[in-house]
């Protein structure tokens, strides 16, 4: 990053800076997710924009080592008190929040103090598997579709004279059923209206399985932007929830014995203009491109669990017969499948896609869709092809399960030569050194202590 680009992006910034300044906005969240999966931001002023822009505003590389209690492990490259990484915000992402007055929004890549990549960006690494896809005339379209509990707020302290409320539900009407959203109409349409404002195209919005649990589905676009989306989403949903005197958790378990929270990717591939996911040979009608693209993938799960299911009571979550995808397996429109194709309607071209339901929504979105395309360009190296769908339940029919703990997937990541190769060391290392952390973090908690003390992180 040069004299020239950065002057260019100063003087960006600074009209950016201008435009806000009269629609009444002061301070600009700078976020970027860490390995363990939460949001971390830095803020600055909208006069500082421009400075942000030329210049980068610092950050710890201790970051890329953070626990989700905000303890550090140390990695081979990372971990360390000394360095100055710089921040910088993605311009063409800024954006203004409706459901924080007076503030903006805009994703950070991370660069050296001379503007060189910072080699554990995750955003970046996104941005390069894209670029790799690209090379090979591919183009990818990913979306979230992502779940979170919603809870009341106890009381602050102060505000009565006796012991806070317990926490609960917020919406416990049925799956599905409509009794949910009358109850909680107002904060849903303040949510659709607060994305709609942030030009996030939302597909669906439902009452999910669990007391006070939705899912919100957001249009398909590149993987580096469906990522920015899944963040703003997940912001946006717990600001609305925090206006409402409500709590948005996305932790990947609210209560132990029900469904959780997930966070299912899906994706289609591209070539020329056609959707290379149907209209072809293949299983399901899929092309020979994408059958070996996803037949890659289907090989990393175990390995890409590590990185879709980060913590430890991610997998209380991965249980057979609640649609979380527990099992290694693949079935045509079979949600409890962990990679499901779905052909969608004969006469829809954009309908055909996949979807990996195995993930949660603690996941770190940049490394989750840079790491799926980086299975299934290895995929279509080895030409691969994918084995016979499964049609029913796979608990019924002696189908493998995917890893049962955070220590078996990490076995997976720790062998995968592609995921190592894709990521390069101080990210694999980190990741490797976070998971780790994580799982000593859990020590002999109980299944319930570890849910709960995830419930505010995430």
């Amino acid at each position: 990053m040069g004299t020239p680009e950065r002057e260019q992006a100063a003087s960006a910034a600074r009209q950016e800076a201008a435009r806000l300044t009269a629609l009444d906005i002061h301070g600009i969240a700078l976020t970027w997710v860490d390995t363990a999966g939460l949001t971390r931001v830095k803020a600055v002023p909208t006069a500082r924009l421009a400075h942000a822009a030329r210049w980068g505003v610092g950050m710890s590389p201790v970051f890329d080592v953070l626990l989700s209690d905000d303890s550090a492990v140390t990695s081979a490259h990372a971990g360390y008190p000394a360095g100055d990484p710089r921040l910088f915000p993605d311009l063409d992402r800024l954006t203004v929040l409706a459901a924080q007055p007076g503030w903006a929004w805009a994703p950070a890549d991370r660069r050296a103090q001379d503007g060189s990549p910072y080699p554990a960006c995750q955003r970046r690494f996104a941005r390069r598997m894209t670029g790799l896809a690209a090379e090979r005339g591919l183009r990818l379209r990913m979306g979230f579709a992502t779940e979170w509990t919603l809870t009341t707020r106890p009381a602050a302290p102060g505000e009565t004279p006796t012991a806070p409320a317990p926490v609960e539900d917020a919406g416990p009407g049925p799956a599905y059923g409509m009794t949910r959203v009358v109850e909680l109409s107002d904060y849903l349409g303040d949510v659709l209206r607060a994305l709609s404002a942030q030009d996030v195209a939302v597909l669906q919005l439902h009452p999910e399985y669990s007391p006070g649990r939705f899912e919100v589905s957001t249009a398909a676009a590149d993987p580096v932007s469906a990522a920015d989306d899944v963040v703003l989403v997940r912001e946006t949903v717990r600001a609305v929830a925090a206006r409402h005197g409500l709590s948005a958790s996305f932790a990947p378990v609210g209560r132990v014995g029900l469904p959780g929270n997930g966070a299912h990717l899906h994706l289609s591939l591209w070539r020329d203009g056609k959707n290379l996911c149907r209209d072809g040979g293949g299983p399901g009608a899929m092309t020979p491109t994408c059958e070996a693209f996803l037949a890659g993938v289907l090989r990393e799960l175990p390995a890409l669990l590590a990185l879709g299911a980060p913590l430890p009571a991610s997998y209380l979550r991965l249980v057979p017969s609640r649609w979380a995808g527990a099992h290694h397996c693949w079935g045509v429109e079979n949600r409890e499948a962990a990679l499901r194709f779905v052909p969608g309607p004969p006469d829809d071209p954009e309908a055909a896609n996949a979807e990996i339901t195995c993930f949660d929504a603690a996941a770190n979105p940049y490394l989750l869709t840079g790491a799926v395309v980086a299975a299934g360009l290895a995929g279509l190296d080895d030409r691969l092809t994918l084995p016979d769908p499964v049609a029913g339940d796979p608990a019924d029919g002696g189908v493998p399960h995917l890893p049962t703990s955070l220590p078996a997937a990490l076995e997976h990541f720790g062998r995968s030569v592609v995921l190592r190769a894709a990521l390069g060391d101080p990210l694999f290392e980190a990741v490797l050194a976070v998971r780790r952390g994580e799982i000593a973090l859990a020590g002999e908690q109980g299944p319930q202590d570890l849910a709960d003390a995830l419930r505010h992180h995430y």
